[in-house]
């Protein structure tokens, strides 16, 4: 609970909420909501171009080839949007002049006497498409590559806010922190502004708008497209708003930045940079008292462990200055990556005076850290190598669709945690910023990415439509919010973009993105993903790091991808090594191999890598994928391949998986699916048996052992049934009934140990491994009997009462001894007490197509999920499961 109450914390507050300096004040509540089911309103944000046929099921590597253009327009607002972006643009002869004029005030949603009591009350974050019906006919509207959900259409909110007498003198200010997509803010009928990117947040000033008293009223339009994504991208306002309440000097938007240097056990310099905004109409002289605390296990300042010089400056009227400080603190608590270091985090809290006055206090939260970036050592943190053992992450949250919540968020991190992986790549977008809050605490190194594509589009309505006029206020705002943040390592700027395919004019635009990132934060490496430049093209040689989609152990060179068209690439580390000797060579991605949880088919390739078809490992009518980790996308690679390719290039830093989790989304290879088959872990949050083959290799000291298939094979009695082993051990013996099929060890750069030739019969099959002659570790598998019960694990059995935390509920059906029953699909229905709410239920089936807001859900492969939140009330909850012909269950949850 403590992590959770951490985070919480650090929401409500980057400074003091005293109400004579700053105050943060979170706006989730009260919203009110409605989706236009017909034409929507004209106040459109730019003319978009018209889509034609478009083939949903397209290779994940396709060159992106997409280059339409929006078309301007009278009618449109675009004008009256693009100066939100003017505080990071750098030339002020670029940045945009507002038009005259106030386009929307007489539309009725935007005025505060509109009546808006019919429209459905909401409280944020929120993805209206997640609480949606599945689109499940072949010709979709949204088809599998958007998820299969309702996210396209125009949708408006509207809340009333208040102003105090106290606040009139202060500015005041809307902190988004995303909003899909498009989004334009009126306030009080006032076009006040917007920012069209979905993922990135963004701040409005709505002071020069407001009146005293609790009637001003706020109206958000979004205008979310299909055809926009390759991905799930959420809906709606899906992230947490804030209002922000200041002085007329203060500390600016994203205003501070913590920076290390000469950093050993002994000693850390700490520098700080203040930028000081003053919105008032004389220059003002202030004083600024800085001082560092250790962070406590509740996100606040603990014991102070230092204290800047104060410094006085003088702010002229209407203008911004930063002011420069540096201290030491002795024996810093580092912050690394666990389990061989611990990531400590400390907090500097800024205090601002006029004339002895305290007019604003700013808290930022910073890590003490060296990193470097060795061609040969790989990545190393305070000194110590660290191999990446990490994955891709997208920015969906399973059944609750893209509405952050930080214990699911938390939850993905733990299970991860657990498989051993230590970094994470987000792709393709910036995050919400509560989840690098996490990476900081749990000590994950991050990947921190913003783009999927530059001017050269993947669908023909993403982010290449404004990529021209927002690229650089997209950038600079994304790295200003994150880089204080330790677990960052590296900035992305692009992944796997048109522009490798041109030559010097991508190379050039790559440049160009790479220098902001430089004048914003030269402390890290820049890098773009690349799935198709070449050691001898230009792009590469752009990049501080080279990051390597699927390359490094070769696209489509194994004899059975020969028969596929597409990108076709021999392995590739030592090429890049010979001709960049001097960078980082990482994966950012590899694998991609496919599995639905829980399902075998049969034969078995004898490949150790081989693409998924309906004839091989792949069955279309069901929409399974066969999880012997064998199969893989039409571009990737099984685990055994990349582990091979890794092992013989020991220079290669580590990799990023393709990918942690299942997502919402790309479901490849059944794009009548409505999520992806290529995650460890599925999309309720059960481990698929890939997991234990990367813990087997991530945790090597960890004694473990794992046997797939499941064995309940009534049909399969006599057949032959391959039985394969994943441990840590070197060695290992199987046994069926208590007979030995042999004992086999792992020969050179060998992954998982495989008797192929097993002929099936009911009992107990039973696996006991050693690592240096030596007993390691055992499993058990049991064919299991009919259903009979049903039986309910919660995640925690206590969570808080605050109506945000959850409980994420597992239902197993189960046998008369307690045996899991691998194939069972009972229909399964949830209810719960004391008022508490099944927020969501799912089984990890991409083809299962009821509604995560219903109750009643089918097992997949014997499990299913039920998500669970209370009602802001403490006491008891219990949540049961009941199924037709199976003695029921239930669990109980406590509220504190």
């Amino acid at each position: 609970m403590g992590l959770i109450h951490m985070i919480a914390y650090c929401q409500r507050n980057d400074a003091d909420a005293s109400n004579t300096s700053r105050q943060r004040i979170n706006i989730n509540a009260g919203w009110k909501f409605m989706r236009y089911t017909g034409e929507p309103d004209s106040l459109f944000y730019d003319v978009r171009p018209v889509v034609g046929s478009r083939n949903d099921a397209i290779v994940a590597d396709t060159r992106a080839t997409d280059a339409g253009r929006s078309t301007a327009t009278e009618n449109a607002l675009k004008p009256w949007i693009l100066p939100t972006a003017n505080d990071f643009i750098k030339d002020p002869a670029k940045h945009h002049k507002r038009p005259a004029g106030n386009p929307g005030s007489d539309f009725a949603f935007v005025k505060p006497g509109f009546d808006d009591s019919r429209w459905e009350t909401i409280t944020l974050p929120h993805d209206w498409a997640a609480k949606g019906e599945f689109y499940s006919d072949t010709n979709a509207i949204v088809g599998g590559s958007m998820g299969r959900l309702p996210i396209q259409g125009v949708v408006w909110y509207r809340k009333k806010i208040a102003v105090e007498k106290a606040d009139l003198g202060k500015y005041i200010f809307l902190d988004i922190d995303g909003a899909m997509s498009y989004a334009m803010v009126w306030l009080n009928g006032n076009l006040v502004g917007g920012w069209p990117y979905g993922y990135n947040s963004f701040r409005l000033n709505l002071t020069p708008f407001l009146k005293e008293g609790n009637n001003n009223q706020l109206a958000i339009r979004l205008d979310n497209p299909n055809h926009s994504s390759r991905w799930y991208p959420g809906s709606g306002i899906y992230r947490n708003v804030w209002l922000t309440k200041v002085n007329p000097v203060h500390v600016a938007q994203w205003g501070t930045t913590v920076q290390t240097s000469n950093i050993s056990e002994a000693s850390a310099t700490v520098h700080l940079k203040v930028q000081l905004q003053n919105q008032s109409a004389s220059a003002e002289a202030v004083q600024l008292v800085s001082d560092v605390y250790i962070l406590d296990n509740n996100g606040r300042p603990g014991n102070k462990v230092a204290g800047f010089p104060p410094r006085v400056t003088t702010v002229e009227a209407g203008s911004k200055t930063t002011v420069s400080n540096t201290l030491v603190i002795k024996q810093p608590l580092l912050w690394g990556p666990p389990p061989a270091q611990s990531p400590h985090l400390y907090v500097a809290v800024t205090n601002v005076y006029k004339k002895g006055k305290l007019i604003d206090v700013y808290q930022t939260r910073f890590g003490i850290r060296s990193l470097v970036f060795d061609p040969v050592k790989g990545i190393v943190v305070n000194s110590k190598p660290v191999r990446i053992q990490g994955v891709n992450q997208h920015h969906d949250l399973g059944a609750l669709g893209a509405a952050f919540n930080v214990r699911a968020a938390e939850r993905q991190l733990e299970v991860l945690k657990e498989m051993g992986c230590n970094a994470i790549r987000l792709a393709h977008n910036p995050p919400a910023p509560e989840l690098l809050d996490l990476t900081d605490s749990m000590g994950f190194l991050v990947v921190n990415e913003i783009y999927d594509c530059w001017e050269r589009g993947k669908s023909p309505l993403d982010t290449h439509l404004i990529f021209p006029d927002w690229y650089e206020a997209d950038l600079r705002s994304f790295i200003r919010r994150d880089k204080n943040h330790p677990s960052v390592i590296e900035w992305s700027f692009g992944n796997e973009v048109g522009e490798q395919y041109t030559a010097e004019e991508g190379a050039r635009l790559a440049k160009k993105l790479k220098d902001i990132v430089a004048e914003e934060d030269s402390t890290r490496p820049a890098t773009a993903s690349m799935n198709y430049a070449k050691p001898d093209m230009p792009f590469p040689g752009v990049m501080d790091v080279l990051s390597l989609n699927y390359q490094g152990e070769g696209i489509r060179d194994a004899a059975a991808y020969a028969h596929l068209k597409g990108i076709r690439t021999s392995p590739l580390y030592p090429a890049f090594q010979k001709q960049f000797p001097g960078k980082l060579i990482q994966s950012s991605e590899t694998a991609s191999a496919l599995s639905t949880r829980g399902t075998y088919l049969f034969p078995v390739t004898q490949e150790i890598s081989a693409p998924v078809s309906d004839s091989t490992g792949g069955d279309p009518e069901r929409k399974f994928v066969s999880a012997y980790d064998l199969y893989t996308a039409a571009f990737g690679a099984s685990p055994d391949k990349v582990f091979y390719a890794q092992d013989h290039n020991s220079f290669v830093a580590g990799e990023f998986v393709w990918s942690g989790w299942d997502y919402l989304g790309e479901p490849t290879p059944y794009y009548t699916a409505r999520s992806a088959y290529s995650g460890m872990i599925d999309l309720a949050g059960f481990k698929k048996d890939r997991f234990y083959l990367y813990q087997s290799r991530w945790r090597p000291d960890m004694p473990m052992a794992h046997i797939l298939p499941h064995w309940t094979w009534p049909e399969r009695i006599g057949k032959i049934t391959p039985v394969h082993v994943y441990t840590s051990g070197d060695e290992a013996e199987l046994f069926l009934n208590n007979i030995s099929l042999g004992r086999k060890k792992k020969g050179a750069y060998e992954y998982r140990l495989r008797w192929d030739s097993v002929v099936y019969q009911p009992g107990e099959l039973k696996v006991v491994t050693y690592k240096n002659g030596k007993p390691w570790a055992s499993d058990l598998v049991k064919t299991s009997g009919k259903p009979v019960a049903l039986k309910l694990t919660a995640d925690r059995n206590t969570i808080s009462s605050d109506g945000k935390d959850l409980a994420f509920i597992t239902v197993s059906v189960v046998d008369k001894d307690g045996n899991l029953v691998p194939d069972a699909a009972n229909r399964i229905k949830f209810t719960v007490s004391n008022g508490a709410e099944i927020v969501a239920t799912d089984n990890g089936d991409p083809g299962d197509f009821d509604s995560f807001t219903s109750p009643e859900r089918n097992a997949f492969s014997g499990l299913a999920l039920a998500i669970v939140r209370g009602k802001n009330k403490a006491g008891v909850i219990k949540v049961s499961a009941t199924a037709g012909g199976l003695k029921d269950t239930q669990v109980v949850i406590t509220l504190k």
